[in-house]
């Protein structure tokens, strides 16, 4: 029998199912695109990865062996019988479970490989390896490394620039810092420095700091992405915010547990406190700064049980009254730009404030692209990154910076 490509049933490569109104939601069953490539390629390198970085005994390698052989050639199965969550992922899953991974919408899928994948490693168990992050080596390796170094520094030079100057650069290191993902140079490899500002496919920079005047001392939400090497300016630039008074508070949402395999936890934020903290010069000012906010409640880390394969327009009450109650949330990253605009082949002159109207206050997004989800390009923009030639939605050289007042 010929061997079948990863992610291809009968009939069905390359459709996407609509759900509901809007554009189709994004399938993997494409081979080829930028979601088949995550199925079929850079999960079962991750799998590899965590499988290497812990001495896991033989339960665990037949776990992660299952795994991998489910999600490249089998069908989605439902959590264990025993999983605290099994009920809550039933209800997620119920139209997905039988199918293969590449026909279930990619957003869920990747969700859920990661929870099955935390699963392989009894990380919710009530052994000896409950609790303990399979992604944390790779996050430490790179916040102690050679390129962390430079950029703590750099901040040297910038110490006594011009307010105004100070706050463009961080802007653009809290926003560049995205292409920090560990999850995504699995099979990518480090993208290309490109311009910190050429690079821009959309800017609203100017409506971010209008909505944030020096002094106003309001209440900023930061919603983290990726730890190591990108949390570490996300941390800088909320010191810039406090010191200058942009926001007298700020609320860093963090998860929960590893969602994703760069995602920030608060165990991420206090290594990231430490490697300021515990750096010279104008670095360590800052990590001392922060160390001291926190403890006075001018920087405040939360986290939020809202960890799933779902939209923020579906977020629950309580956390959408929290972010009514903020001056400004500000969402870090790839994956909360998907839940926030949608996972859908959107077209990508759709208006950011139209797919974000529901959102509960004043929100930005702050992205490096690295999955083929846009809105609010102008046309000419548009024309001008489709007639390049270049991969530019996936490859994280370009980004953007869109506010939705």
């Amino acid at each position: 029998m010929a061997e079948k490509t990863p992610g291809t049933s009968d009939g069905s490569a390359g459709r996407s199912r609509a759900a509901g109104p809007g554009a189709p939601v994004i399938l993997s069953n494409e081979p080829g695109s930028f979601a088949w490539g995550v199925l079929a390629k850079r999960h079962p390198a991750l799998i590899q990865q965590v499988r290497d970085a812990f001495p896991y005994g033989r339960r665990q390698h037949e776990a992660l062996d299952t795994l991998l052989e489910e999600t490249t050639g089998g069908v989605i199965e439902p959590l264990a019988l025993s999983a605290h969550d099994r009920g809550q992922w039933s209800a997620w899953g119920r139209e997905h479970f039988g199918r293969s991974w590449f026909d279930a919408p990619f957003l869920w899928a990747e969700s859920y490989f990661y929870r099955r994948l935390l699963g392989a490693v009894e990380y919710f168990g009530t052994g000896p390896w409950q609790g303990v992050d399979p992604f944390a080596p790779f996050k430490q390796a790179e916040l102690r490394g050679a390129a962390v170094d430079e950029e703590l520094r750099a901040l040297d030079a910038l110490a006594d620039a011009p307010a105004s100057e100070r706050a463009t650069a961080l802007l653009h290191a809290s926003l560049w810092g995205n292409r920090a993902d560990l999850g995504f140079r699995v099979t990518q490899g480090e993208p290309g420095p490109g311009d910190a500002t050429g690079g821009l496919v959309a800017d609203d920079s100017a409506v971010l700091w209008r909505l944030l005047p020096a002094g106003a001392g309001s209440t900023v939400a930061v919603v983290a992405d990726n730890a190591g090497r990108e949390l570490v300016p996300d941390l800088v630039l909320i010191d810039h915010l406090l010191v200058h008074r942009h926001a007298e508070r700020v609320v860093l949402h963090v998860k929960p547990y590893p969602y994703h395999v760069s995602d920030v936890m608060t165990a991420d934020v206090v290594d990231c406190l430490r490697r300021l903290a515990e750096a010279p010069g104008e670095a360590g000012r800052i990590g001392g700064r922060l160390w001291e906010a926190m403890a006075a409640g001018h920087l405040e880390v939360r986290t939020h049980p809202f960890c799933a394969p779902l939209p923020y327009a579906e977020m629950p009450v309580d956390l959408r009254e929290e972010f009514a109650a903020v001056r400004l949330t500000i969402l870090k990253g790839d994956l909360n730009y998907r839940r926030l605009v949608g996972d859908r082949t959107w077209d990508a002159t759709a208006p950011f404030a139209d797919l974000t109207a529901y959102f509960p206050g004043a929100v930005a997004a702050l992205r490096t692209l690295k999955s083929d989800v846009i809105v609010g390009l102008e046309r000419k923009t548009l024309d001008a990154l489709e007639g390049s030639g270049a991969d530019w939605r996936t490859s994280g050289t370009h980004a953007l910076i869109q506010v939705r007042q």
